[in-house]
C-alpha cells in the first residue's frame, strides 16, 4: 500500500464575499509548497484532513462550497479568536 500524500487548502474571507474563498489547494508536493508559504507567511495553519480532502477539488478563486461553510466557520473562528487573545 503506498503513503497517503499530504493535502492542504488555503481559505481567505472577507465580510464583503458571500462566502470564504478558496486561495490554494492541492496534494503532495502543491500541499507541502502551500504549507511552507503559510509559515513563511505567518499565517495560522490549522490541520483539518477531511476537510482538506473536500477543498482539494476546489479551484483556487472560487467559493467554499456551501457542504464546507460549517467547517470552515469554525476553522475561522478559532483562528479569530486566536488573534483577539
Amino acid at each position: 500500500m503506498g503513503r497517503k500524500q499530504k493535502k492542504a487548502a488555503a481559505i481567505s474571507y472577507a465580510p464583503s464575499q458571500p462566502a470564504p474563498l478558496v486561495t490554494a489547494a492541492g496534494k503532495g508536493r502543491e500541499a507541502e509548497r502551500i504549507l511552507a508559504a503559510a509559515a513563511e507567511a505567518g499565517i495560522e495553519i490549522v490541520e483539518d484532513p477531511g476537510l482538506a480532502a473536500m477543498l482539494e477539488a476546489v479551484k483556487p478563486g472560487d467559493y467554499v462550497p456551501p457542504w464546507c461553510w460549517e467547517a470552515v466557520a469554525k476553522i475561522l473562528a478559532f483562528v479569530c479568536s486566536k488573534e483577539v487573545s
